[in-house]
């Protein structure tokens, strides 16, 4: 009997938290626009894309979803256990936005995506985009 309760929490586990545990590989964050080496003028239009995973609202909980957060100049993640910042340097697009423009200092930064779940916070397993650098003349 012990055994099976012990089987049947390991399943139900495994249903609850299948978003963030299969098809790990299939799943990827990225720039549409702009790209890594791109010197760009103001405003900057921002694109986004995702495979593996559906863009939705904040608050929508829905599986292998969640929404967008622009990372700017950030030199250390935040928690991923936690919701993700809100402030100049970390975006949300709540709404389920996919592009954008804003207005950057001239200058080089750096930037990253984060996908966060309904409640802001990144997935058990961070989607997370690869470091891109730009030039805003």
């Amino acid at each position: 009997m012990k055994f099976f309760i012990l089987f049947l929490s390991v399943i139900f586990s495994v249903v609850i938290f299948s978003d963030d545990f299969t098809n790990q590989e299939d799943k990827r964050l990225f720039f549409i626009s702009p790209l890594d080496g791109d010197v760009v003028s103001n405003p900057v239009k921002f694109r986004f894309g995702v495979i593996g995973m559906k863009i939705v609202p904040a608050g929508t909980n829905e599986p292998s979803s969640g929404h967008h957060h622009l990372l700017i100049n950030v030199k250390e993640l935040p928690n991923m256990k936690l919701p993700i910042p809100a402030n100049e340097n970390h975006i949300h697009f709540g709404k389920g936005q996919t592009e954008t423009d804003l207005n950057l200092p001239k200058g080089k930064h750096t930037l990253q995506l984060l996908l966060g779940n309904y409640l802001h916070i990144p997935h058990n397993k961070p989607l997370i985009s690869e470091k891109i650098h730009i030039i805003v003349e």
